[in-house]
């Protein structure tokens, strides 16, 4: 039996947040999204079996990793890095081999790599998901992105200045939201979801843009030919 194709693909926003992971779901029928109710779920297992599936998602967490401890960023951050530029290039975080992911302790993870600080320890939780969940077939669907590379690109490819963790750089955000997709800044001004905040609400929005061009096969790789780890999963990031 045939399963009835859907009218529009369906689009995911996808970021790490205290509660596990927000989900921005949203439909693209022509050029118009929709955003659906955003949703906390648990684990990325659930993102993964998330209903209705997903035709593209921009997701906000790193995809492949070094099996031993080499440089602190792959060529993907750092060319992330570079083009966001300061001061929001410190937004573009490190990214741990898998070594360090499985280290039995936080000070043996830091002794392999000591460039890890607090706040990149604290992210272990969720990257130790993708580390474990993702299959090189799921690369078929999600993508990982950065806030920062598609806010950006909304902004004419002007990097932005402002912190998302401040009242005028969320403004700015909501502007830019507002201004390429259109509707979408509804559900920005709504109250987060349980177990997010307001800047996971905006960065989900934002990776809607990116969502869309991955769907409309418009997104630029970066790097534009993509190394690969040694379980099959490029290393990129997109935009």
């Amino acid at each position: 039996m045939s399963v009835a194709k859907l009218p529009f693909k369906v689009l995911g926003g996808i970021v790490p947040c205290p509660g596990g992971w927000l989900i921005v779901p949203a439909r693209l029928a022509g050029v118009t999204v929709v955003a659906d109710d955003p949703e906390v779920v648990a684990t990325l297992l659930d993102v993964l079996e998330f209903k209705p599936k997903f035709d593209a998602a921009a997701i906000y967490c790193p995809i492949g990793f070094h099996d031993r401890p080499s440089a602190p960023y792959r060529i993907c951050d750092e060319e992330a890095r570079a083009l966001v530029g300061w001061p929001r290039s410190i937004a573009v975080r490190p990214t741990p081999s898998r070594a360090a992911l499985n280290a039995e302790t936080r000070t043996e993870a830091q002794e392999l790599e000591p460039w890890l600080t607090r706040g990149d320890l604290r992210r272990f939780r969720w990257l130790k998901e993708a580390n474990t969940e993702f299959q090189p077939f799921h690369q078929r669907t999600y993508f990982a992105a950065h806030p920062d590379l598609t806010f950006a690109q909304l902004n004419g490819d002007r990097p932005l200045l402002s912190s998302p963790y401040q009242q005028d750089g969320m403004l700015e955000r909501i502007g830019l939201i507002r201004d390429k997709l259109p509707g979408l800044e509804d559900i920005a001004s709504r109250t987060p979801p349980p177990g997010s905040a307001q800047v996971h609400l905006l960065q989900a929005l934002g990776l809607l843009w990116t969502a869309r061009r991955i769907a409309g096969r418009a997104m630029q790789r970066m790097p534009l030919d993509p190394d690969w780890d040694p379980s099959g999963m490029r290393m990129e990031l997109v935009r």
